[in-house]
């Protein structure tokens, strides 16, 4: 037996099915241009379902039908994935809905922020919109998304994914209950310190205030003080402000140094972030759907059947269209359990065919499509 003889007989064999695919997709454009014509969708779930089970009579062996299954599927995805390209001229919904700018308008802009003067989320406003904002304070989450939703505020500052604690669940979830839209993010390097009355040392805390956030990000810290009591509050600053105004010499707060300048106290002990590269990412939130032409994040929302292979299929026209998918989570889905919707960033801008041909691909795949923004 000759190994060479038997590969080039196997060689033989993949052009034979190179050519055969090739004269499938040819069929498939032809598919593509009568669905269009009468109106109809692209994924044919039965037909599929169907064809599957007949290939599946070819052969006897269990292996061989499980084989030819994982086969037919990707070639049916692959022939949908084409049938979407030839749909492109109807699949504008997302480039149709928006307004492409220059840059995101911000001369005279209202702005809010959850929390206080001196918390991060408003020294992220006033990095991005500059030290004359216009803006103010809200005490949630929601709260900011409810203002830019019935148009008291222009934008609203949320942080949504700490490099070392992770995600804010709360802005995921708050992007699927409005109807408003990320038009921009950027970074902002958390330095946390501790944070005292004038005149406090280190030994004589006994209570720590702070976001969530700031106590997870400082947990190395706070585990060499196991007798402190961690205290959450809403926000940094909170914390600071609850400091200043009890006036106990034995409370702290976990804030940055600039609320320590707004609230009179003092820093107590600097760096105590678990990681040095300590950065939160935060969202800009309008309900304009107004992007910039040279967006390159999107941000999709979407749910899926619960069934085998059903997030594989969704991703895969990300894949074959050639874009970088950046992030994905997951969040649970109110009222359903064990299900759950995907959040995804890829690069790419709404004018781009790749980014328009992925989202027709995504939307007749899934159960629900949100798309959250291009930035």
């Amino acid at each position: 037996m000759d190994l060479s003889l038997i590969r080039e007989d196997i060689d033989k064999v993949d052009k034979e099915i190179i050519e055969l695919f090739q004269k499938r997709m040819d069929l498939c454009e032809e598919v593509a241009k009568y669905k269009l014509s009468v109106g109809k969708a692209i994924l044919d779930k039965g037909r599929e379902d169907s064809k599957i089970e007949k290939v599946q009579t070819f052969v006897d062996d269990e292996s061989m039908k499980v084989a030819l299954s994982d086969l037919f599927r990707q070639i049916m995805s692959s022939s949908r994935k084409l049938q979407y390209k030839f749909m492109e001229q109807n699949s504008a919904t997302v480039r149709a809905e928006c307004e492409i700018v220059d840059k995101i308008e911000t001369q005279g802009a209202k702005v809010c922020y959850q929390g206080i003067e001196g918390a991060y989320s408003y020294l992220a406003m006033k990095r991005y919109f500059g030290e004359d904002v216009d803006g103010y304070n809200v005490p949630t989450f929601d709260a900011a998304m409810k203002e830019v939703a019935e148009g008291r505020a222009d934008f609203a500052v949320l942080p949504i994914e700490n490099s070392t604690a992770g995600i804010v669940n709360d802005t995921y979830d708050l992007l699927m209950k409005y109807d408003n839209y990320i038009v921009a993010d950027l970074v902002y390097e958390i330095d946390h310190a501790l944070l005292g009355l004038p005149g406090a040392k280190v030994s004589d805390i006994s209570k720590v205030y702070s976001h969530p956030q700031g106590l997870m990000q400082c947990s190395h810290y706070l585990d060499e003080h196991l007798d402190w009591d961690r205290i959450a509050t809403t926000n940094t600053s909170l914390g600071a402000k609850k400091v200043l105004s009890d006036g106990d010499i034995h409370q702290a707060a976990i804030a940055s140094r600039e609320a320590a300048k707004v609230f009179g106290l003092e820093v107590i002990a600097s760096e105590i972030r678990n990681e040095k590269n300590n950065a939160t990412r935060f969202v800009i939130i309008s309900k304009k759907r107004s992007f910039a032409k040279d967006a390159k994040t999107m941000s999709i929302c979407f749910e899926i059947a619960h069934e085998a292979g059903s997030l594989y299929g969704i991703l895969s026209h990300i894949k074959y269209n050639g874009l970088n998918m950046t992030k994905i989570q997951s969040r649970p889905i109110e009222g359903k359990m064990w299900q759950w919707r995907f959040y995804v960033d890829f690069e790419g801008n709404v004018n781009d065919a790749a980014v328009l041909n992925a989202m027709r691909g995504i939307e007749a795949e899934s159960t629900y499509l949100k798309f959250l923004g291009n930035y």
